[in-house]
């Protein structure tokens, strides 16, 4: 009797135990309320720096400004939502693989100085002077797994660190992996070998325990690229269900967002988007407009965020130049406003959290957006396109219940009971169910905003 009483009060114990813990929002619910994001960029995975004697001040190495609770006030303030921070950490590293903790405690004041903001935080291993990045050439075993025993051991002390951080905290495991790209003479192996780094991460932070048990994490494609992450599976494993997302970066087409002469190739792209071309100008883009963005956010819905995983796009940028004579300078800032808006239409509208490459140089040509030392707004254009573009459509619903803002006047509505609710919009509907699920025209939808 006593064992019994022993088994009863254990099974109750464990099941309260459960009934108090307390739910992780996941990924995809995170991503619906992270657009837009922006990025601290040439700043935390600056170095090495040599004319700098100090590490800590590398910080400044890329750029002149160091970060402040003021800059990031400044970035939530222009209606950003999200900061990736990009970092470095193996060149912070003593030879046992030993993180600074000089340098862990300058990014963790980072790091809070967003979460105080309520943004969320995406930090990562970025370029990190190339250590993994550019590993993809050799492949041998011996490198592949000290790889991995770096990369792990990076990610343990990370995560350690932040262990106690909330989801407003997500980690990303690299950058721009170069696997499988154009130079690749093994795709496959290239894909097996990312994955497996990958793997690394995922199990790295999720054995820290705490909310790092949870915690969404960030994978990147090969080579952020797009149509490799519709051509490969590349997914690590997770125990923890709808903990995962993917990420991928744009810079499409390059003659517009990144060349800067003209080659015997072809020329820079000045105009770019629908009514933004200008006759006789030998500087139109000839290819990359609005239905080859749509076509590259639509593969990443059909085959990420249709299926519950989000998709963040962590960089993008497009040169906002200032025109030679002869030039129409008018046209090419409706063609910078076009591309960012466009962009982020796309994005959200497939599901992508789109965060904004932006490296405080503020001198054209630049793909800057906000100028750090000065706390004003460098490139007007570009911002207006990204809240524009991100406001002009709803996060989409993968479960088949559409948002009832959508609807137009006059639709007679219905609770899941069969009550009329009246007619949609209406000021009866608001005040009688302000979020949840109704009935219009046969369909379910669902009241409420992001």
């Amino acid at each position: 009797m006593k064992t019994v009483r022993l088994i009863v009060l254990s099974f109750i114990i464990y099941h309260l135990s459960f009934s108090h813990a307390v739910a992780q929002p996941s990924a995809m619910e995170l991503a619906a309320d992270m657009y837009p994001g922006w990025n601290l960029g040439n700043t935390l995975e600056a170095g090495p720096c040599s004319w700098l004697s100090n590490p800590l001040d590398w910080e400044t190495g890329w750029q002149g400004s160091k970060t402040t609770k003021q800059i990031i006030d400044f970035v939530k303030a222009q209606g950003f939502r999200s900061v990736r921070i990009p970092c470095s950490w193996y060149i912070h590293c003593d030879a046992n693989y030993n993180i600074d903790t000089n340098w862990l405690d300058r990014v963790q004041q980072i790091v809070d100085y967003c979460i105080d903001d309520s943004l969320y935080v995406v930090l990562n291993d970025h370029y990190d002077n190339g250590w993994i990045e550019r590993s993809f050439a050799d492949r041998t075993e011996q490198s592949v797994s000290k790889n991995c025993f770096i990369l792990g051991m990076l990610w343990k002390q990370i995560a350690n660190r932040f262990r106690d951080y909330d989801h407003h905290l997500l980690f990303a495991g690299m950058n721009e992996p170069d696997a499988a790209g154009d130079n690749s003479k093994d795709k496959a192996g290239d894909i097996a070998t990312l994955i497996r780094y990958e793997q690394t991460f995922v199990n790295a932070v999720r054995q820290t325990g705490g909310n790092n048990a949870s915690r969404v994490l960030v994978v990147q494609s090969p080579s952020t690229s797009i149509d490799l992450a519709t051509d490969y599976d590349i997914m690590p494993q997770d125990d923890v269900p709808n903990a995962m997302m993917l990420e991928v970066h744009f810079y499409a087409p390059y003659n517009f967002t990144m060349m800067t002469k003209d080659e015997t190739w072809g020329y820079q792209a000045y105009y770019w988007g629908s009514g933004n071309h200008v006759s006789g100008s030998k500087h139109n883009v000839t290819w990359g407009e609005e239905a080859y963005m749509q076509s590259q956010m639509r593969q990443m819905r059909t085959k990420y965020t249709s299926k519950g995983i989000p998709v963040i796009m962590g960089e993008f940028g497009a040169l906002w130049r200032t025109m030679p004579e002869g030039e129409r300078q008018e046209k090419h800032d409706a063609s910078i406003y076009s591309w960012y808006y466009t962009l982020c239409r796309y994005a959200v509208y497939n599901g992508i959290v789109p965060f904004v490459w932006d490296t405080n140089a503020c001198q054209r040509p630049s793909m800057d957006v906000l100028n750090r030392k000065t706390l004003t707004v460098f490139n007007q254009q570009a911002l207006d396109g990204i809240v524009n573009g991100c406001a002009s459509v709803k996060w989409p619903v993968t479960t088949g219940i559409h948002p009832i803002p959508s609807l137009t006047t006059g639709h007679v509505v219905y609770d899941l009971q069969g009550r009329r609710m009246g007619s949609s919009p209406s000021t009866s509907l608001s005040a009688q169910k302000k979020r949840g699920i109704c009935i219009v025209n046969g369909k379910k939808r669902f009241v409420g905003e992001r």
